[in-house]
């Protein structure tokens, strides 16, 4: 009996089937400090222990978006190990705060099947979960991946396609215990400009630009412990319709949310993702911009100290975003990324 795997192809995924993934994985200072050196991340709240106890909390916390990379990356072996690329994401709440020295599980639950015209491959739509060493839910999300066929001549299942809300209510986003941005000081973290300064519609080109680099896109999928193939292996790759080692999809999230601080510093948490997707992969040699937009802001309810800012980032590869590029328009092949998300904001003082 073969003690490896080949991981799962299409036909071995069945509606409702329920996978509890390997390997459990603590989070510490030192992974942060990567994360910061790969993105160059400058949000104060994760950046100073200081400013962080400055805004009601104890220390500062695990970036979200580092949080959902880790979860994310330990449903790949079982779910997307033959994919052909990641979709798409949606519904993501992150609802606790996470802290240097957790250790996380993930496990996931296929919600949705659909084989494509070509029966070479199909849609797997998983809701999949994280958890810290106390057994809470930190965060939870639906993703759908493109995953190859072991054998052409195997059935398709029943075509099935779960419904996902378009966009996380400002009501169900959660607040950090303990969080109080009536002390937050501009100065020190980057920018006047808070919750009240942004308009519904407004657009910001972020201006700044920031080059993939082979060993930096690997380092940090390795540091997910993401094993997609895709990523890692340029034999097997030459061979794909990519030609190359593609870039880890969230590796273009982190970036984009690295370099939209310069018009968006106070955007203090991700709360939420609503959805995205990946437009276009990314290889070594791309430069990537982005711009974002203000699609609607929400006052917390209870709160004078913060708002929810609703945005969507669009990230390109080698085009910056002056021009604020648009997926399906003139330049959707430099396109890479379409996301919508939720930020908490302190709001002015009053």
């Amino acid at each position: 009996m073969s003690k490896s795997t080949s991981g799962n192809f299409f036909e071995d995924f069945r509606l409702g089937q329920e996978f509890r993934h390997a390997v459990p994985r603590t989070i510490t200072t030192g992974d942060v400090s990567l994360y910061s050196a790969l993105y160059g991340m400058r949000f104060p709240v994760q950046s100073s222990d200081a400013f962080a106890r400055s805004v009601g909390l104890s220390r500062a916390p695990i970036d979200t978006l580092l949080l959902f990379h880790v979860v994310f990356g330990k449903t790949v072996p079982d779910i997307s190990l033959n994919a052909v690329a990641n979709l798409g994401y949606a519904d993501c709440r992150m609802l606790k705060p996470a802290w240097p020295g957790d250790s996380f599980t993930a496990r996931s639950t296929v919600i949705g099947l659909r084989e494509n015209s070509s029966g070479r491959t199909g849609i797997v739509h998983v809701r999949a979960s994280g958890f810290n060493q106390h057994g809470e839910e930190v965060l939870s999300f639906v993703r759908w991946v493109m995953v190859h066929k072991r054998d052409m001549a195997a059935p398709a299942p029943q075509p099935t396609t779960p419904e996902t809300p378009a966009y996380v209510e400002a009501g169900r986003l959660t607040v950090p215990e303990g969080l109080d941005f009536a002390a937050y000081d501009d100065g020190v973290a980057g920018s006047p400009h808070r919750f009240d300064a942004y308009e519904i519609g407004e657009r910001i080109d972020h201006i700044d630009g920031m080059t993939l680099e082979e060993a930096e896109h690997q380092i940090a999928t390795r540091l997910y412990q993401n094993t997609a193939k895709g990523h890692f292996d340029e034999r097997l790759q030459r061979g794909s319709r990519f030609g190359r080692r593609i870039v880890y999809g969230g590796h273009i999230i982190s970036l984009a949310r690295a370099l939209s601080f310069n018009g968006l510093a106070n955007a203090a948490f991700v709360a939420a993702i609503n959805g995205g997707r990946h437009v276009n992969p990314a290889a070594a040699g791309d430069t990537v911009y982005c711009w974002s937009q203000v699609l609607g802001k929400q006052p917390v309810a209870g709160r004078a100290d913060l708002g929810a800012l609703r945005l969507r980032t669009v990230a390109t590869k080698d085009l910056p975003c002056a021009g604020f590029p648009e997926p399906g328009g003139a330049d959707d092949a430099s396109v890479l990324l379409d996301l919508d998300y939720w930020v908490l904001m302190p709001r002015p003082a009053r």
